[in-house]
């Protein structure tokens, strides 16, 4: 609820805000069957769909795609050295401090250490 004014109040009616500006023009273009496929498919590769992928050929002449160098399990795996690193970052900072590891921190630590030694092995087997 908003306040207006007065003091009273309005509810708020939430949804999509409103853009500033609107897109209700339609351009109509006449192709082929064998065309339209085409222009599906690159809109498709582009992740685009066939308005977007047409408007920026039209406006831009020239659509820009951006690969996935890495496969999915790749990326998991990066995802993974990054939990460790962070969590070995903050056992380094509490060391640093001289302070005592708890036991459920040494266990957590032998876990990562397990994990860290998989993941090389993992990473080896996957480059031969």
């Amino acid at each position: 609820m908003t306040l207006k004014k007065q003091g009273s109040f309005t509810k708020n009616k939430g949804g999509r805000p409103k853009q500033t500006i609107k897109k209700d023009r339609r351009v109509s273009v006449r192709c082929s069957f064998l065309q339209r496929k085409q222009v599906q498919l690159r809109a498709k590769n582009a992740q685009l769909t066939v308005s977007e992928y047409l408007l920026k050929m039209g406006l831009t002449g020239k659509i820009v795609i951006r690969e996935k160098v890495l496969p999915p399990e790749v990326l998991k795996r990066l995802g993974e050295l990054n939990h460790i690193a962070a969590y070995l970052n903050q056992i380094a900072k509490k060391r640093n401090g001289f302070d005592e590891l708890s036991a459920y921190e040494r266990a957590t630590l032998a876990i990562q250490s397990n994990e860290v030694k998989q993941l090389a092995q993992d990473v080896k087997n996957y480059l031969k």
